[in-house]
């Protein structure tokens, strides 16, 4: 898979991807609105491109208080993230081209009060690795962040079942997308107290939906 040109689907305003990407740049921006004044931190893994978060954050008043990383394998888009934040004069945006299933890449930011999941569970293993993820996402997050997470809903559809394994560990459902959209996001926030961040933790395998198993 070239994940770099798997990008170009977000150009194609009638497809699929480019409607949830603007679902997630709203959900992102109303997180924002709502967040406690004083400093920001964010973490996104699996961020590709970064066009989430960087197309929300150059227009939004809260700009200046959010310290964001943005953990992405592909090394091209890594530099294509970087280059964005940089032209957009975003120095508080950092992105890093590191494994996003080992959790030491982001020790300094948690807890985070927004964690964006998007483009993760319909990458990994359904199984222990999604439990694993929302798990971990108690490590991640300050009392009363958010976590806005995508997964499409084809067969066997796995929105209901992750949305309960948050609810499991304290996560309240704020907003989902109706179930007719292919492409599903969600926002959890986070109520109860968070756990320490284990070092050396390893969350997931990027697996790539191409080569899951159906």
């Amino acid at each position: 898979m070239d994940w770099q040109r798997w990008h170009d689907r977000y150009d194609a305003p009638e497809s699929p991807l480019a409607w949830r990407l603007r679902a997630v740049q709203d959900r992102i921006g109303a997180a924002l609105d709502t967040a406690p004044p004083g400093p920001l931190r964010v973490i996104s893994l699996c961020a590709g491109q970064g066009r989430d978060l960087l197309g929300v954050l150059p227009t939004h008043p809260r700009r200046e208080d959010v310290r964001a990383r943005l953990v992405e394998l592909d090394p091209a888009n890594v530099v294509e993230a970087r280059r964005t934040a940089t032209a957009l004069g975003l120095p508080g945006v950092e992105a890093v081209a590191a494994d996003a299933g080992l959790l030491d890449h982001c020790a300094d930011l948690v807890p985070a009060d927004l964690v964006l999941l998007c483009g993760v569970f319909g990458n990994i293993t359904a199984e222990e690795d999604i439990e694993r993820t929302v798990e971990v996402c108690t490590r991640l997050c300050a009392p009363g962040a958010r976590v806005i997470w995508t997964r499409h809903r084809k067969a066997p559809d796995q929105v209901p079942r992750i949305c309960g394994l948050f609810e499991r560990w304290g996560f309240v459902r704020e907003w989902t997308t109706p179930a007719v959209h292919v492409q599903s996001v969600t926002v959890h926030r986070f109520t109860a107290t968070p756990a320490p961040l284990r070092p050396g933790t390893r969350v997931f395998d990027f697996v790539g939906y191409d080569r899951l198993p159906a």
